[in-house]
């Protein structure tokens, strides 16, 4: 397999080549120190608060899409062949503010200002992608910015007003968009990367073949997809990584295929570029979905991801255990399907031999008949880890309930299914009383740990009254209306 041991990118108009790079460099560091690019903000260090926001652009299908990205977990060498977009770059040659900085000045979106770079940041994709946004969807473009002084009022009438000084099509990334294009383009030269600094060492797979080949050679490498969980253990946990196999650069990973039975995930496919797929066929998901996390980190996770690292607390197993999704494993040239409910074995294991990676998720489309809910409960609304997540997935036919899938996160060691209380469903009547009788069936499928997120007690009786919620639900949804005649 032929090699490059350089990382190439190109940031804001410069061409960048690294050849020492290593597998804990993260793009805020290389940012703030190397290129004293200063406006991206350090602030919490684990993709929270959105003070680093940059943009990254990449290649898909030949076309070049940007996404906003937390530059404080987002690590250097998984850059290579993109474009990342600081908000230095934002000012026109004349150095006049943008016109979404102008727009914050204008209504006095900010303070301190410490937060305001990376908010810029949020609403110029905001702007580029959306010039005219609701107040909904600039709400869930800056879920993932804090702010603790100025309120987000002025920055949300900031982010109505910035269409009114300046138009996208006039912008410098629509400018160069064609230049930009072709760089990247010249970039891709197919070659694996392979690139050290000391004793720390980066690779960057030719292909998926080329990767299943890496892992068989390295079975005990690091594996990062979107780094929102791995961009911890390095920023929070000081661990070292190293060997780090990559995959967001690898298409092939972040296909979605859509058949008459299912819809089938890339691993490496985002929380971002699925939801639609997934919403088209599962409404109730868009909503569930923009409760993942803020917009930054829904661009860079990846359902391969949240799947892989076998948390209990994971926001999209349940749900997917819950639609019955099968993964597709793959070690070396040899594939194996598994229902996704039996991935999970106990706390930190998975059923995952040494050089094995996860492939793909197939989700069955829906079956006539069936009834779907996704609830997430957390200390915050937005961008909080969950305390629990239910998923429920009903078939109703002639006013019995025929078969049921229920699953739970964040009430045992790993994400699984209530078993008992699906037991109790089947063939039972469609109704409020046996769903509240199925949830007290609830303590023979789980007994919750206390923890600084829950109490069991809490935990537990959460669980129960997610029944109800469910039932009431489906009441005001009158789509359903016909199932509970």
């Amino acid at each position: 397999m032929k090699t490059r041991s350089e990382v190439r990118f190109i940031l804001n108009d410069r061409d960048v080549v690294l050849d020492r790079v290593g597998a804990s460099d993260t793009l805020l560091d290389f940012l703030r120190i190397d290129r004293r690019l200063t406006g991206t903000k350090e602030g919490c260090a684990e993709g929270d608060c959105g003070a680093c926001t940059v943009l990254v652009g990449r290649l898909y299908d030949g076309d070049l899409h940007y996404d906003p990205v937390n530059a404080c977990i987002r690590l250097t060498a998984s850059l290579d062949g993109c474009h990342v977009v600081t908000v230095e770059h934002l000012s026109g040659p004349d150095g006049k503010l943008h016109p979404v900085q102008q727009a914050m000045v204008e209504h006095h979106g900010s303070q301190c200002g410490f937060c305001t770079p990376g908010f810029v940041m949020s609403l110029y994709a905001l702007w580029m992608g959306n010039a005219d946004p609701t107040e909904t969807e600039i709400e869930t473009a800056l879920q993932g910015n804090l702010c603790r002084c100025t309120g987000y009022e002025p920055i949300i009438k900031a982010a109505k007003a910035a269409t009114q000084l300046g138009s996208p099509a006039d912008d410098a990334l629509t400018r160069e968009r064609s230049a930009i294009t072709a760089k990247l383009t010249d970039l891709k030269d197919g070659l694996r990367v392979d690139v050290r600094r000391d004793n720390s060492r980066c690779i960057l797979p030719a292909s998926v073949d080329d990767l299943a080949d890496i892992l068989e050679q390295m079975p005990n490498a690091t594996i990062v997809a979107g780094a929102t969980d791995v961009g911890l253990w390095v920023t929070k946990f000081l661990r070292d990584i190293s060997p780090v196999v990559f995959l967001n650069h690898l298409e092939e990973l972040r296909e979605i295929a859509i058949s008459d039975t299912a819809i089938t995930l890339g691993a490496s496919v985002s929380y971002t570029d699925s939801r639609a797929a997934m919403a088209a066929d599962y409404p109730h998901l868009g909503a569930f979905w923009d409760r993942i996390a803020g917009w930054q980190i829904r661009n860079m996770g990846t359902i391969g991801g949240n799947v892989a690292n076998g948390s209990p607390i994971g926001d999209t197993p349940p749900v997917l255990i819950a639609l019955g999704a099968l993964i597709t494993l793959r070690k070396g040239g040899v594939r194996r399907d598994l229902p996704i409910e039996d991935f999970f074995i106990d706390y930190g294991k998975q059923d995952r031999a040494e050089g094995e990676l996860l492939e793909s998720i197939t989700v069955p489309r829906p079956a006539e008949n069936a009834i779907h809910a996704a609830y997430k409960v957390s200390k915050r609304r937005d961008e909080d880890i969950s305390s629990v997540c239910a998923a429920f997935n009903i078939t109703v036919e002639d006013g019995k309930i025929t078969a049921a899938r229920i699953a739970f996160g964040g009430m045992a060691a790993t994400p699984k299914r209530a078993s008992h209380a699906e037991a109790a469903l089947v063939g039972a009547a469609w109704s409020e009383a046996s769903l509240l009788a199925s949830a007290e069936r609830l303590g023979d499928d789980f007994n919750p740990l206390t923890d600084w997120r829950a109490s069991a007690e809490y935990r537990l009786k959460v669980s129960k009254n997610l029944f109800r919620k469910f039932w009431l639900d489906q009441q005001a949804d009158t789509s359903n209306a016909r199932l509970s005649a």
